[in-house]
This record gives structure tokens, sequence and C-alpha cells, in this order.
């Protein structure tokens, strides 16, 4: 060691006298750029204290080094930017940012399940019947496949395990609409070791299994009900209930019976809950003029529960006028109306009893209150019309009203007609009336009437009106070739799904009746659904002097919704 100090020393001296094998090079200066180790060795040795430094250098060769590059460096005059380092796991040693597990994701979750205790399979119960749903303990619900009432039902049947997780994110996976299975894929957080929130995505499998519900149960039964229904009307035509079959028909109101069964005087529906019979009580007497009373029939009792089980029965009765009826006023009601004529004929039954007038076009409507204060009846019944040719018409202008009088019809006209009778066209016999149909009669129309003149009134008003305020002939409307009229009809109705005791005669006659009524008043065609029959060819309507006709933009398409092999809205659940 002493003698490598030596050699150096003696390699100073030469260089210093300019000695050796040439002189040394000049020192490069300061501005001339950052000097290098060896010149920055130089200018050392020869300072005063070039034999501390050499001997650092010989001793130390790392700390010189260290000295002459921090010569170089050069001060920062922003403060520095912070960065975060990484640590090893503590489980395989890969570097992760910090966390408080100090794992990374891979071995958190070997060592973590946040899923534990969360069923991956559950059951789902379809009613086949109804397409509802089991939502426990024992309601039943209406969803369709993917929508958000069946996610709420999914995710309610796991409420209790969910509730250690916080949920993220739930969706469904498609699965092909027909193999009883639904997939959820569900996206929950968990706080676990030292408060490190670990994210994880799972699918939950449900197994679509099939049960009759106990409404459809009833159904299937046919004798098990809660409550029934029975409307009622004293009258030998039934136009009244075709027309509220049809409002039944629109309104859905027959989705919730176990059963109809039509009887002789009217219909009866049978219910499983008293609820749902009082609302088709509300609707018929919303609907039609009409009274109602109820009842209970105590079935069973548990004394330990106090609980009671009645079968519930209400009674509604239709009033007994029908379209196209000839009725007679009580003179306190006609006088009520506007002093109108005790004779009066009903053109149409909705809500209320519509009546006109037809020497005057005075027109009226009673409720249903105002009929049972007030009852009165038919003088005829619809088999006792006959056929009445008209010889001469005149059309007559409107007459000055009287003192109190009600309003009058815009959509009829007043004339005079004198008649025949086609029983008698042999004979000479004419009749003379006043009709509210001069709009649509000309000489030569067959018409139906009623003859009153002929025949013997058992009515208690009729016998004591004065004979000289009652008509010789009552003309209620035109009259077409039926046959004609059903060839060209290309729409249909719906009708209810009943049970009949027996098939009368008359029925059909009196179907076809309320056909032509709906072909005729579009006032009652407005609350029906008509649909297009698509088996008789649109015919252009140009026999302006035919029947009427009611025209394709008041048709409906009776549509067939098939079942939807992808699952959308709609789609049956299950096939057979």
């Amino acid at each position: 060691m002493l003698q490598r100090v030596i050699n150096y020393k003696a390699i100073r001296q030469r260089h210093a006298h300019g000695g050796g094998h040439g002189a040394a090079p000049p020192c490069r200066p300061p501005s001339c750029g950052p000097p290098s180790r060896l010149a920055s060795l130089s200018r050392d040795l020869g300072s005063p204290s070039s034999s501390f430094f050499l001997l650092l250098f010989l001793l130390h060769p790392e700390t010189v080094a260290a000295r002459a590059a921090a010569a170089t460096m050069e001060y920062m005059t922003g403060p520095a930017a912070p960065t975060q380092g990484n640590i090893l796991c503590c489980q395989c040693g890969v570097p992760i940012p910090p966390n408080p597990a100090n794992m990374c994701v891979g071995c958190l979750r070997a060592q973590v399940d946040i899923t534990e205790g969360i069923p991956k399979q559950g059951t789902l119960h379809f009613c086949r019947q109804c397409e509802r749903y089991l939502q426990p303990p024992g309601t039943w619900i209406q969803c369709t496949l993917e929508s958000r009432e069946l996610l709420a039902l999914c995710l309610k049947k796991m409420k209790a395990s969910l509730s250690k997780v916080r949920l993220i994110d739930a969706g469904f996976i498609w699965t092909e609409p027909h193999s009883k299975r639904l997939k959820l894929k569900l996206t929950v957080q968990k706080e676990v070791i030292n408060g490190a929130v670990l994210q994880q995505v799972f699918v939950v499998e449900y197994i679509v299994q099939s049960q009759m519900c106990e409404d459809c149960h009833r159904i299937e039964a046919k004798d098990f009900w809660k409550a029934v229904v029975q409307v009622r009307q004293k009258t030998l035509h039934k136009k009244t209930f075709y027309y509220l079959e049809q409002l039944i028909l629109k309104h859905r109101l027959h989705q919730n019976t176990l059963r109809i069964k039509e009887i002789h005087d009217g219909l009866d529906f049978y219910y499983s809950s008293k609820q749902q019979a009082q609302k088709m009580v509300d609707f018929l007497q919303c609907t039609v003029p009409s009274r109602s009373k109820s009842s209970q029939r105590l079935i069973s009792h548990d004394i330990h529960s106090n609980v009671y089980n009645y079968k519930s029965t209400f009674s509604v009765e239709i009033v007994p006028i029908c379209k196209d009826n000839v009725v007679c006023l009580s003179p306190k009601l006609a006088q009520s109306l506007g002093n109108m004529s005790q004779i009066c004929v009903c053109i149409r039954v909705t809500s209320t009893i519509h009546l006109i007038d037809p020497c005057t076009l005075q027109i009226a409507e009673i409720d249903g209150n105002t009929y049972w204060r007030h009852p009165f009846n038919s003088l005829f019944q619809p088999k006792q019309l006959e056929e009445f040719i008209i010889m001469d018409i005149n059309r007559v202008q409107e007459k000055k009203k009287s003192a109190g009088a009600g309003a009058r019809s815009n959509k009829h006209t007043l004339a005079e007609a004198w008649v025949r009778k086609t029983s008698e066209l042999d004979t000479d016999r004419q009749y003379f009336c006043c009709t509210h149909l001069g709009h649509i009669l000309n000489p030569g129309d067959l018409v139906l009437g009623f003859d009153l003149v002929n025949c013997n009134l058992n009515d208690e008003f009729a016998n004591k009106m004065n004979p000289h305020n009652i008509p010789d002939v009552v003309l209620i409307k035109k009259s077409y070739d039926r046959s004609k009229r059903q060839r060209r009809r290309n729409w249909k109705l719906k009708e209810l799904e009943r049970d009949k005791e027996g098939t009368d005669t008359d029925d059909e006659r009196q179907y076809q009746d309320f056909l032509e009524d709906l072909e005729e008043d579009e006032a009652i065609r407005k609350n029906v659904n008509i649909y297009r029959n698509a088996d008789i060819p649109v015919e252009s309507d140009t026999d302006d002097d035919g029947p009427p006709r009611i025209s394709l933009a008041e048709m409906l398409e009776d549509l067939h919704i098939s079942q939807d092999a992808t699952g959308g809205e709609g789609a049956n659940m299950m096939t057979e």
C-alpha cells in the first residue's frame, strides 16, 4: 500500500516538473462542461490535501466516484411528484399496490368467498292455465319473461341470503323459453380482511316447475265457488243480455269467473271471492238500469280461530224493457218527463231507458231508480210485430212546442202515413198513424209495427187512457230482406263461454235481431267490439237504398297472437 502511494507521488512530481514522456495536458476549465473523473482526480491531487484524497481514493474508490458524480448534479426548482410504490403479496409474492389485506385479488378470492351462503339454484312455481308465478306465501302474480316483475320475484326468494352482502347489479342471462330454466347474473360486494372490499360476479339458476293455482283448481272443478251473481230480466226477448254480453267481453270482466251458466231468464256468474262478485254487480248497475240485493249463507265456522266461511249470492234484476218495445207510462211519470204522451217507443237501452214519442218526437231518458219508483211494462211482445206496407207518407213540419215540453230528437223525422197490413192486401182497409221514421220510409216500403186497434191491451195505465189518445198503429222499424243481410254481413262478434241448459229455437232469431240493431244504431255500436270476418269478402257499398251496414273503419281485426320463440313479451312460458 505504501509503495503504491510513493509511486503515485513520483508520477505527480514528474507531471509538475514537466518531465517524463512529455508535458501533461492542461486542465479543462470548469466552464467547458462537467469534468471527467480523471480531471477531478487531477485537481484533487494538485491541492494541498492531495495526499488525503489520494489515500481516500486508494482505500475507498466508491466514495471518490460518488463525490465526482455529485459535482455534476443539478438542483430541481419544483417539488418532487409523489409516487406510489408496490408491495409484494404476502401469499404469492407478486408486486401489487398496497391494500389493507396485503394480498393480490387472486389470493384474496382463494382465501375468502363472499358468495358463501347464497344459494346458486332455486325453484319457481308456474301455473300453465293462467300463466302466473307464485310469490310466497300464497300470491300469484302475472310476469313476462325477463321483466322487472320477474326479476324482483327471483331476488325476493334470495332476500335473506343477500342481506350480508351489497347487491350491485342483477340481470337475466338469455335461456331458451321452453327450457324451464331462468338464469340470473348477480354482482355483489362485501368487506373482507382489514376493511378490504371484494366484488364478485356469480350466476343463480332457477328451475321453473308447474303448479296449478287455487283459482285454476276451482275453475277446473266448476262446482267450488264462494259468490254467485244472478242476473235476471223478466222478458221474453234477450236483446239486453246480448248487449250486456258484449260489454262484459269488452271490459274483460269474464276473466275472473269460475263458471258462467245460462238459464231461461238470465245468467249466473260464479266467483271465488265476494270482492270479485261485488265488482261485477257494480259494473252491471253502471251499464244497465237495474237493482240488486244480496244474501249470504254460513257454510262452516271455526270456533278456535273465529273464522266464518260464507257463500254469498247477489241478485241483479234488469228492467223488463228492451229496444223496440211499446210502453205505456203512468200519467204522473209522463207529466214529469215534459208532458209527453203516455204511449212511447223504446229506441235504446243503455245505462238508461231512451224513449221517444212517435207523435211529437219528444225524447226522454229514465234511469233505474226512476223506473222502480214508477214501473211500467211493455204492451206487446216481439212476436206480435206485424208487417205493414206504406201506401202514402207525408213529412210534417216541426210542430210548436207546448208549455213545459221536453227536448225533441234531431235524428228522426216526423211523418204522417197511411199503411196497410200485408196480410190484408185483398181488402181496402188502411190505418192512419204518426211515425218517427219519416227519414227512412217511402211509399211502397215494408215496415214492422204493432196494431193497437185490433188487440186487447191488458195494461193498468192503457185501460185508463182516453181511446182518442191511443194511436191505431205504432211503427217500429223498416223491414229488409233478412237472408240478404246475413249474406252481406262481413263482421262478427265474440261470445262468452258459458254452460247452457237447453237450446231454444227462438234464440237464433233473437240474436239476428240484435245484430240488425247494431247495424241500425250507431250509438250502441260504439260500446261493442266488432271484428271483421275474413271469410266474407268486402263489398263496395253502392246500394244506398239497401239495409244499413257497418263500415270497415268500425271493425277490428281478429288477431290470434302466436307463441314467440324468442321469449319476448307476451310469449307463453310453457308448451305442451
